[in-house]
């Protein structure tokens, strides 16, 4: 109980530190330093394994339903390197500064597990294909990134309570991999969390990853150390397996207090490998730490080394997408809020980037489309709040809209030049929605006689005149009250006229004409 009362306690209170000195103190744990860093593990965005044919499963298929010969481990078989896994890999590399290898090679990483049906994985820890890179975060920090390799997944167990048996599903077993492992640079649970985002960014802007933590596809496991300030790095303990950046950050600051209290108490830190307990919220030992030769790391036999025309790395890196830093700055260069830019980019991230490099239909693109000769203010409170908020009402993503960019920049054209109003554009938004119809809004408002009245000339006055007339005539209470100069229940006769004309006519408009009768 009170260690929970402290870790509650300590929590919201803000951290700060030196950019001179570069020694960090925090109100949560004064006297002390901490030291975080993060190997990521991104499943790599193939249609197929590492080394199989099998298509890479997703979290809905049946168990044991995606999985090869080679994927579970029968004798004679043997890998075959997907050369889509590589291309990506590199994407990711470039995106981080990091150098290519020319020659990288597999390793098999020996340990036994019931979901790791060879007694082995296929990684790349001593020859990576990628060494060094950077992440620049918002915070102006900057992450240093100490490799990137590529390696194969394990299958997945599940405990049944009620047989009292664990179950092994090996339809993840083979799938491809990025391990991005940074250098021990992060100083705070929050600084790790901006990084983890900001990476999860990235590997979305260039397609090699869809970074979806909940569904498995983003996978973390963090070192942590604590010092006394202007002292060494004290002994470091590893977390597996943290899939939320929310629970990731929690896990931190809970294994911070752990070893903060045993060095308190005189005691010594074991390097050891921790689960986290998410429900209690504390970490918990799961074997003392493995060293390299505790994995008996060797060359796999079965796996040449991967080889790379500086022609073929040229190529990819010709290829890349914009990455977000740059998109963020191009959005908020054409006059949107820091605020438009993350929601255009957060919902960007369901976009489809092909091995060609093109960018498939996503939020920002579509904005690009629709804000070309368009007031981009204009464009992006169509998208964010309108179209969004009307997807988000349907349960539909934004890869799911059927409003194309045409027809959006139609609609846009016919309110700003007034021949509808706003609120005729919304209902022909909804009809465009539920009807998934390729009509134009011109047309639609056409067929449904929504096309606005004309703001001067007879026909508009007299048509005008007529349904506030009938609204005076519905709401007769409300009209003597205004007549005698209540001027708060104007509005509501404005709302019966706008109900009646069906949003055709300009509010405002509607306002001016009704202040007029009522004076007569």
């Amino acid at each position: 109980m009170r260690f929970g009362w402290r870790l509650r306690r300590r929590l919201p209170h803000v951290r700060l530190f030196s950019t001179v000195t570069q020694g960090y103190t925090d109100s949560r744990w004064p006297g002390w330093e901490v030291v975080v860093g993060l190997e990521v593990h991104a499943q790599i965005k193939s249609r197929s394994k590492l080394f199989s044919n099998s298509l890479t499963s997703n979290p809905n298929e049946p168990p044991n339903t995606s999985v090869s010969p080679y994927d579970a481990a029968f004798p004679g078989t043997l890998p075959k390197l997907n050369p889509t896994c590589v291309d990506l890999t590199l994407r990711t590399a470039i995106a981080l500064g990091s150098q290519v290898q020319r020659r990288s090679a597999f390793d098999r990483k020996h340990y036994f597990y019931a979901d790791l049906p060879a007694g082995y994985q296929i990684t790349q820890h001593y020859a990576p294909i990628a060494t060094g890179g950077q992440l620049d975060l918002e915070t102006r920090r900057t992450i240093r990134i100490k490799q990137i390799q590529i390696e194969q997944d394990t299958g997945k167990s599940a405990f049944d309570a009620r047989r009292r048996a664990s179950m092994i599903d090996l339809n993840r077993a083979g799938t491809g991999l990025m391990e991005i492992v940074s250098e021990p640079d992060m100083r705070s649970p929050e600084e790790a969390g901006v990084y983890l985002r900001t990476l999860q960014a990235i590997l979305r802007s260039v397609g090699s990853s869809d970074g979806n933590m909940e569904q498995g596809s983003l996978r973390c496991d963090v070192n942590v150390s604590v010092n006394r300030v202007g002292e060494p790095p004290g002994t470091r303990c590893e977390i597996k397996n943290l899939n939320s950046v929310k629970f990731m950050q929690v896990a931190i600051t809970c294994e911070i207090f752990r070893q903060i209290e045993l060095l308190e108490k005189g005691e010594f830190v074991q390097q050891e490998t921790r689960g986290f307990d998410e429900a209690a919220a504390r970490t918990f030992s799961l074997r003392s730490k493995e060293d390299a030769p505790d994995y008996r790391y060797m060359p796999d036999p079965n796996l040449s080394p991967l080889l790379l025309d500086q022609s073929y790395v040229d190529r990819i890196r010709f290829t890349m997408p914009e990455l977000p830093a740059k998109t963020r700055a191009r959005l908020m260069s054409k006059g949107l809020t820091a605020r438009d830019a993350d929601v255009l980019m957060s919902v960007d991230a369901g976009r489809e980037v092909g091995f060609d490099g093109q960018v498939g239909e996503g939020a920002v693109t579509y904005f690009d489309t629709v804000a070309t000769g368009r007031d981009p203010k204009v464009v992006v409170n169509w998208i964010t709040h309108d179209l969004l908020g009307q997807l988000t009402a349907r349960n539909l993503t934004f890869k799911q809209n059927p409003v194309s960019t045409q027809q959006l920049a139609d609609l846009i054209d016919l309110v700003q030049k007034g021949l509808i109003t706003g609120t005729s554009a919304k209902t022909l938004l909804r009809r465009m929605l539920d009807q998934r119809t390729n009509a134009l809004p011109s047309k639609l408002a056409e067929e449904m006689s929504l096309l606005a009245l004309p703001a001067d000339g007879d026909t508009g006055s007299s048509e005008l005149e007529q349904w506030c007339r009938e609204a005076m005539d519905v709401l007769p209470s409300e009209t003597a009250a205004a007549k005698k100069g209540n001027t708060g229940v104007v509005n509501k006769l404005v709302g019966r006229v706008m109900r009646i004309s069906r949003g055709r006519v300009n509010a405002l408009k509607v306002k001016e004409v009704l202040e007029s009768m009522l004076r007569d």
